[in-house]
């Protein structure tokens, strides 16, 4: 480190380590400086996790975060793609445990509507190590080390019209920071902004679908994906944080289009014909036990196999959650982006979507 990075590290680090008394916020240049002293391994690694973790105890501010985020954006290989509009799916990186998250499916399900779509992730990391979209696109098959530019061009391929991008190939220096964030064990600020980043853009409008648990969420994950750029969101209080509703009950979207300001709006799945027994897809209880010190509950290799087969199954129009779990996704991003009039027209053009089999084949397409 050298002598200017220690002392901002050391700056900022008395400023947000001092205590719930005594501590102080970041402003937006600070956030940003420290952040990028870490991605550049300028910053001693214990210099990283007192910080990450003071910010944390703390409770960050909107400027620390924007800082921190646009730190990350600006080391980021973020490709344009060539097409007019663009959905990115920002599920959980760290997956889910308690469900088969069929999120991985969505974007197929999109560009055959119509409307292309990009997803992104990591293979695995704490605290829940559970099924991600890259462990169940892996299983499926397919190629989860796409560059930016390598997504784009999927994407602007008028035949597929979706891609999967890691967090390895397009936030290297973000990547390298696992190990760190698995010995801090707690979340961080870093799980809040990294689903905000926007590996692939449209020319003209990206939509963010993304999810949260806790209210507090919407008002900020909303800020900062109009502070990122993106053109309209669409903030889903999804099973397990993720972007797929309950299928049980009635549920509230916090959304916002032309970067204003955002508003809840509530939906029920039962207005378009779906009735559920489970919030959400249920993990077979046939699957083996899982790793101590991960997750335990199951193998997650052999539920991320058990997800790619019953997406899969979904679309080719089989009946059933995995179904419903697309068509009721995929209808709320076709009604807040405007290729439908409203929730039950986008919902009557995902089944003819996923009946017709066109979905299935925008997926075989790239193998």
């Amino acid at each position: 480190m050298n002598n200017e990075s220690a002392a901002a590290m050391k700056s900022c680090i008395g400023k947000v380590a001092t205590g719930p008394e005594y501590s102080k916020d970041l402003n937006y240049e600070e956030a940003y400086a420290a952040m990028q002293y870490i991605l550049d391994k300028e910053a001693d690694p214990v210099q990283a996790a007192v910080f990450l973790i003071a910010l944390r105890m703390k409770r960050e501010t909107m400027d620390e975060n924007k800082g921190i985020l646009k730190a990350i954006i600006d080391g980021a290989n973020i490709a344009t793609a060539n097409v007019d509009e663009l959905v990115d799916i920002a599920d959980p990186y760290n997956g889910h445990n308690r469900s088969l998250p069929v999120c991985a499916f969505i974007p197929p399900v999109l560009a055959a509507c119509g409307l292309p779509a990009v997803s992104h992730g990591l293979e695995t990391i704490n605290p829940k190590y559970g099924i991600t979209t890259h462990k169940v696109l892996a299983a499926a098959g397919l190629n989860v080390s796409l560059s930016s530019a390598e997504a784009a061009a999927q994407i602007e391929n008028p035949d597929i019209g979706w891609a999967y991008v890691d967090q390895q190939a397009y936030a290297p220096e973000l990547h390298k920071l696992m190990s760190l964030r698995e010995r801090i064990i707690k979340r961080q600020v870093l799980t809040t902004v990294e689903v905000l980043i926007g590996p692939v853009r449209a020319k003209k409008h990206t939509h963010l679908l993304t999810g949260y648990v806790h209210k507090a969420y919407p008002p900020v994950y909303a800020e900062l994906a109009r502070f990122a750029g993106f053109d309209s969101a669409m903030i889903v209080r999804g099973v397990e944080g993720g972007v797929i509703p309950s299928l049980q009950q009635p549920h509230k979207v916090f959304s916002y289009t032309d970067n204003g300001e955002e508003s809840p709006e509530t939906f029920d799945p039962a207005s378009i014909g779906i009735e559920q027994k489970t919030r959400a897809v249920p993990i077979p209880d046939s699957l083996p036990a899982g790793e101590e010190g991960k997750c335990k509950e199951f193998d997650v290799d052999a539920a991320a196999a058990a997800t790619a087969e019953a997406g899969i199954a979904a679309l080719k129009g089989n009946k059933g959650t995995s179904y419903d779990s697309l068509l009721y996704s995929c209808a709320i991003v076709l009604a807040h982006t405007g290729r439908a009039e409203n929730l039950s027209a986008a919902a009557d053009k995902v089944r003819r979507i996923l009946d017709s089999g066109e979905a299935y084949s925008r997926f075989t397409g790239i193998k």
